[in-house]
């Protein structure tokens, strides 16, 4: 990529190579499992060489590798490999730097199934801690002689707490940790951690880079001396890669994401500022707010903001949140988020509030993901759905 790549022409043009698909405007699927040589040497060349030759799909696939080249752009990387779900990009990004004795930091609130990794881990000697404190010195002083990595995402997930990533960067660097954000929520079109320092960016593609809500992937993005042995280690030996037909989808995604994310952003700020003027909201967890504690935080790394965003009813009780999310017309109840329709969740599922304030969060946060809907359309159904409480 040059330095005068935007981010439309890397979605639209970077990777496609027409002259080596007869001119095809959108490139094909290759949805063959295998490639067969002129000869056996050839065969034996590529065998030597898998991740620059085309062999089997579980190493290289043409039409993964045009997603992952768009991608790796995007976030101003080297490298991209593309897997079959977040989590098993995920997983193989922590595995790639880890062994039996080490330990693991991670930084205030994440994904939960990446939290429940870290406990499985824990069967091969692989500790871990887990801070709610986003303060660099906090983090500091719970860094152990066998800190291998430090795991992050920013913003946090529900909280949505920014973390100074060049910082973090500075200090991994200096004591010989690697770094590992999960970039979701951001995307490369509004943060690129790589340019801070950090080792590897993971990302869901299931969510704004897909923008669709039909199909469920991840990426890992990292530097070529990283990726030259992640690749023939925990991305073919645990062999979680993704398939060329969703990969086609991917691509079709990144066609239209920086027009997707100005949407998403134009109307989330207009729903984080509605939502904290609310007589029936407590607090709004957005860091494009500028009543946000991160605010400034997130000018300096922050090219823009999302549409995922969260909020605590002054009323903080289960029955206040079961009536709010009941009650939206056009926000969907669903896990997950990042595509054309808007949803809606919360933690509190009736049974574990000890178990949310344990964790930092309030009994009555309710995350929404703001969609491509028409904004005053989702601004009356919230107005109507906080009178009830």
């Amino acid at each position: 990529m040059t330095k005068q790549s935007s981010n439309e022409h890397i979605v639209t043009h970077i990777g496609d190579e027409y002259e080596r698909f007869h001119g095809a405007v959108v490139p094909p699927i290759y949805q063959n499992s295998l490639f067969v040589f002129e000869n056996f040497e050839q065969l034996t060349a590529a065998m030597k060489d898998e991740q620059s030759s085309y062999l089997y799909w579980r190493g290289t696939n043409p039409t993964v590798e045009i997603v992952e080249k768009k991608i790796a752009a995007l976030e101003k990387g080297e490298r991209c490999k593309l897997f079959s779900s977040g989590m098993a990009a995920i997983s193989s990004a922590i595995l790639t730097f880890l062994q039996s004795g080490d330990h693991v930091l991670s930084i205030s609130n994440i994904y939960g199934p990446t939290t429940k990794f870290f406990t499985y881990i824990e069967k091969f000697g692989i500790s871990h801690t887990n801070t709610l404190n986003t303060d660099l010195e906090a983090i500091e002083s719970l860094i152990r002689p066998n800190t291998k990595v430090i795991y992050l995402e920013s913003p946090t997930t529900m909280s949505f707490k920014l973390v100074n990533l060049k910082a973090i960067a500075s200090l991994a660097q200096q004591l010989g940790i690697k770094t590992i954000i999960d970039n979701t929520w951001a995307t490369p079109v509004f943060q690129n951690p790589i340019t801070y320092g950090i080792d590897i960016v993971v990302h869901s593609v299931s969510k704004y880079l897909g923008g669709h809500s039909d199909l469920v992937g991840g990426a890992l993005i990292t530097s070529k001396e990283i990726m030259d042995h992640l690749f023939y280690h925990e991305y073919q030996l645990l062999g979680g890669v993704m398939p060329p037909y969703e990969a086609w989808l991917l691509m079709r995604g990144l066609r239209t994401l920086p027009i997707r994310m100005k949407a998403h952003q134009e109307s989330g700020l207009k729903i984080a500022s509605f939502l904290e003027e609310s007589s029936a909201v407590k607090r709004v967890n957005y860091p494009g707010l500028e009543s946000s504690p991160d605010y400034r935080l997130g000018k300096e790394q922050l090219k823009g903001y999302t549409g995922l965003m969260s909020f605590e009813l002054k009323n903080n009780t289960y029955e206040s949140v079961r009536k709010v999310i009941n009650s939206l017309k056009h926000f969907q109840i669903g896990v997950s988020w990042g595509g054309f329709e808007s949803l809606v969740i919360s933690p509190n599922y009736g049974y574990n509030v000890e178990q949310l304030v344990k964790g930092g969060l309030d009994p009555g946060l309710i995350r929404i993901s703001v969609g491509l809907e028409t904004v005053d359309e989702l601004l009356e159904d919230l107005e109507a759905a906080l009178k009830l409480v």
